[in-house]
């Protein structure tokens, strides 16, 4: 791999570790719902140029772009907003790694092996050792949201792949069309007022929406489709590895967050879990294209 394209790997696993601080920063000054309906609105700006009519794949299209759009970032939304220990989140929010193995094994047949079915259950015992640490104890509902937006990411990732071939651009343009409708209403609904106050908020906050938007969104994902055509998935895959340890390390230092034994214990089994599942995953992808 040419070094100016490690850096850009490495740039985007900053961009996403970092933006655990914008999403906690504008939910909590925006109210969920609301900052995310704001962060699709900015995204859908930024990439109406890009937005095309799919023929025959427009079912597809709204489909991804309620599940992998409104739903997986509402739930994660609502759980930065009920959360005080983000780092738990920033962990917990690795199981969509495991969720997508598990639902391509459910939908696709694709067989595992003992050393993927293995990871799948580092995964999820490491966040159960967290789920019951007395000190994140009080946020199990904003836990089990994270896992709800996991498998909402997961469900997501399947869909994506009846989209292969469509420009990155155009898909995030139709995530963010589908996606602030619905965002709107919910915010009516379960918000009221918020969208009233929009034009009251601070600079800092839509300078938050803004970096998630066109940082974790757009040029994070963006960035990544754009190696993933250029190298193999087992090159790529585990250099975004880092991103969840650089996400706790970050909340620790912004927020100071405590980090307990049954967190690292925890926290370092679905990590485990993670890595193995990633890179098991990105060989045998490499080995069925050869």
């Amino acid at each position: 791999m040419k070094p100016r394209h490690l850096a850009l790997i490495l740039f985007i696993d900053v961009i996403w570790a970092f933006n655990i601080v914008a999403v906690k920063e504008a939910v909590t000054s925006a109210e969920p719902i609301t900052a995310v309906a704001l962060r699709y609105g900015i995204v859908l700006l930024a990439t109406l140029p890009w937005l095309r009519w799919l023929p025959g794949r427009m079912p597809t299209v709204i489909s991804t772009g309620f599940v992998a759009g409104a739903l997986f970032m509402g739930l994660g939304g609502l759980s930065f907003a009920l959360a005080d220990n983000i780092s738990a989140l920033a962990i917990a929010g690795q199981l969509g790694v495991p969720f997508s193995l598990l639902l391509a094994v459910l939908i696709y047949k694709e067989t595992i092996r003992w050393p993927r079915i293995t990871a799948v259950v580092l995964c999820f015992a490491g966040v159960a050792v967290m789920g019951f640490d007395p000190a994140i104890a009080h946020e199990s509902v904003a836990l089990w949201l994270t896992v709800g937006a996991s498998l909402a990411w997961a469900s997501g990732n399947l869909l994506f792949r009846k989209l292969q071939g469509v420009p990155v651009l155009t898909i995030h343009a139709w995530l963010a069309l589908v996606s602030v409708p619905v965002l709107v209403v919910a915010s009516l609904v379960f918000e009221p007022g918020a969208l009233a106050r929009v034009p009251a908020l601070p600079a800092s906050t839509w300078g938050w929406l803004a970096y998630s938007a066109l940082g974790a969104s757009l040029l994070g994902h963006g960035g990544m489709s754009w190696l993933f055509q250029r190298y193999p998935v087992s090159t790529v895959s585990p250099l975004t590895l880092p991103t969840p340890l650089l996400s706790v390390i970050i909340a620790v230092i912004v927020f100071g967050t405590p980090v307990t034994i049954q967190m690292i214990i925890g926290g370092a089994l679905t990590l485990v879990g993670v890595a193995i599942i990633t890179l098991r995953t990105a060989q045998k992808r490499d080995l069925e294209s050869q």
